[in-house]
């Protein structure tokens, strides 16, 4: 283990991004953005953004953009009519299927929170109907992911599915899952209008969806810079810049990018100077199953991959005091990190178990070291309670929130791109 020291951030860079004016403006220019939705304006407007900010502070480097086809879907329309003929609101789904033009009716079977039990529990209701389920907080022990829940309720033979957001007032927006081909219709709905749809002694009620969408080949990108140390190894730095239609999308994840930005600033002038170069890369189609992140690892070579010393991804790393790392079954990295936060006086919480829940999991399931960094993580009254509501929006940040993620992650890249081949091998161990 690396003494104190060594995991000390430099003052001057310390002082530097406490300084530094455009984390917080870079952080509400993006959200200016948009919602950043994969294939859509709001989305381009970021990526211009991200070049001219990384040009501005590294004149020298261009960068790279590596092409990043994917199935592109856009939804033109959605219903979701209740029992008694009232119009409840509600979202669809990313890469849904659409319905036939004159809409999906169905009975609807209320599975709760949406177990592998309570899936198991009613396997002989479900094929026919719609599933409902529940979202949870995604940044927790044991959550049960929506893709899970969508892939269950296929493959009980579900007609359809819905998950109900957890604030009243709000629908919730994510991802199907669904990557090409067969699927169910899918809608994000508001915890009010499920509470309307539980089965009575008469019967499961029955809504009628309706969901329009439009289909075809579509590319998008992932941006690559690259700042030399003094070997050819790599601390790779990632976000990602996609988000969704609904706010802002500005825990998740124009925090991280805000980050990633300020990190770069205050770094790049020092990396010629360091044992191992920093990699920036900015992904998308993140929100789409991690397709931008996953395109860019399966095409690494074996020595490639083994030159990546360390993936440190920035996914909603504000919206809560409170940070944690998520290191992704390597528990060789814990000490690390841990002594990283302690050095630099900041409460850090390690949490070991892979969770694929954003693109840090495809570096860890290639074999490379990855964490991800996230706020608010096990607190269910943490502002991160938002994320993919309307509700994502930068009223929900605090600047000592972005500040105090900053300052851990210039500190965290700039001791692993320091660290000793021995303490670098612990970590693949």
């Amino acid at each position: 283990m690396a003494d104190a020291t060594s995991l000390r951030l430099d003052p001057a860079i310390a002082a530097e991004l406490l300084a530094d004016p455009g984390l917080w403006r870079d952080f509400n220019d993006i959200c200016d953005c948009g919602g950043r939705l994969a294939g859509t304006e709001s989305e381009k407007r970021a990526f211009a953004l991200l070049r001219e900010r990384v040009r501005a502070a590294s004149p020298a480097n261009s960068g790279r953009s590596i092409p990043v086809p994917y199935g592109g879907w856009r939804a033109k329309r959605a219903t979701l009519r209740l029992p008694g003929g009232s119009l409840a609101p509600c979202h669809p789904l990313v890469r849904t299927i659409a319905t036939p033009p004159q809409g999906l009716p169905a009975e609807v079977i209320d599975l709760g929170r949406g177990t592998p039990e309570e899936f198991e529990a009613h396997a002989s209701e479900i094929r026919g109907r719609v599933v409902l389920v529940r979202h949870e907080l995604m940044f927790a022990a044991g959550t049960i992911h929506r893709r899970r829940k969508y892939d269950a309720a296929r493959a009980h033979g579900a007609v359809g599915f819905m998950i109900a957001g957890p604030l009243a007032g709000h629908v919730v927006a994510g991802s199907s899952g669904r990557q090409a081909g067969d699927g169910i219709p899918a809608l994000g709905i508001a915890p009010e209008t499920a509470a309307r749809l539980g089965r009575r002694a008469t019967g499961y009620p029955t809504v009628t969806m309706t969901i329009e969408t439009e289909e075809g080949p579509a590319e998008t990108e992932t941006l690559l810079y690259d700042y030399p140390g003094r070997t050819d190894e790599w601390v790779v730095l990632s976000a990602h810049v996609d988000g969704h239609d609904l706010a802002e999308s500005a825990m998740d994840n124009g925090t991280g990018l805000a980050s990633v930005l300020a990190v770069a600033r205050a770094l790049a002038p020092r990396v010629a100077g360091f044992r191992r170069g920093l990699r920036l890369m900015f992904f998308s189609v993140e929100e789409w199953a991690l397709t931008g992140s996953a395109q860019y690892v399966e095409a690494l070579g074996a020595e490639e991959r083994s030159r990546i010393a360390l993936n440190v991804n920035l996914d909603s790393v504000a919206g809560s005091p409170d940070l944690a790392a998520l290191t992704s079954g390597f528990g060789g990295v814990e000490p690390f990190v841990l002594g990283v936060a302690e050095a630099n006086g900041l409460g850090v919480r390690a949490v070991r178990p892979l969770m694929t829940n954003s693109d840090h999991a495809n570096f860890a399931q290639a074999g490379i070291p990855a964490l991800r960094l996230v706020a608010g993580f096990d607190d269910p009254a943490a502002n991160l309670r938002h994320v993919l509501t309307p509700a994502d929006t930068r009223d929900k940040i605090g600047q000592g929130e972005l500040h105090s993620a900053t300052l851990f992650t210039a500190a965290l890249v700039a001791a692993a791109c320091n660290a000793e081949p021995a303490e670098v091998a612990r970590w693949r161990s």
